[in-house]
């Protein structure tokens, strides 16, 4: 088994990798393993001073800070596969500290805004009460798109009034408001069974040629209804995703039941939410205030 694909397997079944994780680890490792054979260096040969260039390397290529500090994150997790396979007596990329990253705190929309937002599709036609389940699943769970269109019918349990998010570690089960029970509801007695090509498809949503939706075409969804909505934000299928959470949190949500309705490992990811709302507070105080 080559090196890379025994880190593959490590992902997978030892560190239990998200898909995101799993892909861009693997070609963060694909592209250092073609910078070495440039060199004429392999892998298991590298000294700290070979993954510092390349570092170098990564940076005057233009590439951003956070992208030279995942390909870090990625070459200091393949060497302790490669350690913990006997391959390397060392792991040459660990001691290298990344660049500071400065955090972006995420865009999300108002209350009023998501409201205009879900109110776009017309649910009297077939793809608009499609489109209209979708959007209402998104902002009702704060799932990933990857999530979303991975998911299949026997994942929902719309009588209870929750849906099941398969995951690598565990399932998650999230509840489901009111409204997008009935998106969903409708979408799945009156619409799904027109626009589905096979009876055995177990797809939730699927397009117009009945096949599982595209992270591409929920894409183009996403942006033909924000162009309807007149909403000038820059709204990506993560949008809501962000506004899902900031909004239970200012609605006095706790970060623990955020973090597992979101699925992040680690707390300090759904953190970020808490930094978003102090930040709307401080925004609202310097503008309300009289001597601020």
């Amino acid at each position: 088994m080559d090196d890379l694909k025994g880190y593959e397997h490590y992902l997978l079944l030892d560190k239990k990798a998200s898909d995101n994780t799993l892909s861009s680890y693997l070609r963060d490792v694909g592209q250092y393993f073609r910078w070495l054979d440039g060199e004429q260096i392999q892998p298991e040969q590298a000294a700290q001073s070979d993954v510092e260039r390349y570092m170098k390397y990564l940076s005057s290529k233009g590439r951003s800070v956070a992208t030279v500090t995942r390909s870090l994150a990625a070459l200091k997790s393949f060497y302790t596969y490669m350690l913990g396979a006997g391959r390397v007596s060392i792991n040459p990329a660990r001691g290298l500290a990344p660049a500071k990253v400065e955090r972006k705190l995420p865009q999300i929309l108002t209350s009023k805004e998501v409201e205009l937002f879900l109110e776009q599709p017309n649910a009297g036609d077939a793809k608009g009460c499609r489109d209209k389940a979708m959007l209402e699943l998104l902002y009702a769970t704060g799932i990933r798109v990857s999530e979303l269109i991975g998911m299949d019918l026997e994942h929902l349990n719309l009588a209870a009034g929750f849906v099941r998010c398969p995951g690598r570690a565990h399932d998650r089960v999230i509840p489901l408001y009111p409204a997008a029970v009935r998106a969903l509801q409708d979408y799945v007695d009156h619409v799904r069974p027109q626009m589905v090509e096979r009876p055995d498809e177990r797809a939730l949503f699927v397009n117009m040629s009945g096949e599982r939706m595209s992270r591409q075409g929920f894409w183009k969804i996403i942006k033909h209804y924000q162009e309807k909505a007149g909403i000038r934000k820059e709204i990506t299928p993560h949008t809501l995703r962000h506004s899902f959470a900031a909004h239970l949190l200012e609605n006095g949500a706790d970060l623990r039941s955020i973090q597992e309705m979101l699925g992040h490992a680690d707390i300090s990811s759904t953190q970020i939410y808490a930094q978003l709302v102090n930040q709307k507070l401080k925004d609202v105080y310097n503008k309300a205030h009289p001597r601020a």
